[in-house]
């Protein structure tokens, strides 16, 4: 065996489970590791089970197997380049930037969105800043979520601005467009982590994980469906979908957290809709510089307004 094979350390845990999932358990830490990518490296025979290639993800470990992946083609990042995107701005000081972002645009380049990012587009735009000026996201909003995006200019700006929102001095709201009927309001407060067996999932947990809290209103309500503002007042990755998820109010058309619902005449249209129906709707903030109050909405786009018309909301 060359040095580039690993030996993964199998446990009790292991036994009975697919080989890919043994893989992205004890791997989850590794950047660019993903179950998709575990998966091309057993068709490329870069695992090995007691020193045979297992002739497909699903083949199952078993106790007392060696089991051994060569890891050296997990890809290194790269610097994103500078790309000229045609960015929707909502608001544009010295210090800040906001974005109103569609839905589809990826926001930061990864192993697989590597160029036409938010990201890149950004620093085209940079390059009439100041010297010393590059963009830092101010959180992140899902590939397909859609709505307003925080861009600082200066170090000292995003510093500012994180301790703010650790503090909860940042509004940030959200609409979306669920199934069922919440509540006219209320407060969502559940701890959460990332899957064990799927890094890109998200769920509740009650062992430890990330205090995250949700408050959100009914805005209105039609059969089947609700429109509801929320407000972050913690800030996880996925929060607003698994949180609504977890009390039974999925976010229309999450394929992630939400359940695929049969097509009928009277929910077509949610049923048919391609993406989360989930919009960052409005920012306040303080300018950390200058002290003022800054207000940013980014309207509701056509998609959800068509969504919530076709299935009787009133938006």
């Amino acid at each position: 065996m060359t040095s580039d094979w690993r030996t993964i350390s199998l446990d009790r845990g292991d036994d009975g489970v697919r080989v890919d999932l043994v893989l992205l358990r004890h791997l989850r830490r590794e950047k660019g590791v993903s179950r998709n990518r575990i998966q091309k490296w057993i068709e490329a025979g870069n695992v090995l089970i007691n020193g045979s290639a297992p002739p497909r993800p699903a083949w199952r470990v078993q106790a007392g197997d060696e089991l051994r992946v060569r890891v050296a083609d997990i890809p290194k990042r790269v610097r994103p380049q500078a790309q000229a995107l045609d960015l929707d701005i909502l608001y544009e000081d010295d210090d800040v930037l906001a974005v109103n972002k569609p839905a589809g645009l990826v926001v930061h380049p990864s192993f697989g969105n590597t160029s036409g990012t938010l990201m890149n587009g950004l620093l085209d735009l940079a390059r009439s800043w100041p010297g010393g000026s590059k963009p830092a996201l101010l959180g992140r909003l899902d590939k397909h979520t859609s709505g307003i995006v925080l861009v600082t200019k200066r170090g000292e700006i995003h510093a500012a601005l994180q301790r703010a929102m650790n503090a909860h001095r940042i509004d940030k709201d959200y609409l979306a467009i669920v199934s069922g009927k919440p509540p006219q309001r209320g407060t969502i407060d559940l701890a959460l982590d990332r899957d064990p067996w799927d890094r890109r999932r998200v769920t509740v947990t009650d062992r430890g994980g990330q205090p995250s809290v949700t408050k959100y209103e009914r805005l209105s309500a039609a059969t089947g469906f609700s429109l509801v503002r929320c407000r972050l007042i913690t800030g996880r990755t996925h929060q607003i979908r698994v949180h609504l998820a977890a009390k039974h109010w999925p976010i229309v058309g999450d394929a992630t957290y939400g359940k695929k619902a049969p097509v009928t005449g009277s929910n077509e249209a949610a049923a048919k809709f391609p993406r989360q129906a989930l919009h960052a709707w409005r920012l306040a903030f303080r300018q950390p510089r200058t002290g003022r109050e800054i207000v940013i909405e980014s309207p509701m786009p056509e998609d959800m307004k068509t969504l919530a018309a076709a299935i009787g909301l009133s938006a």
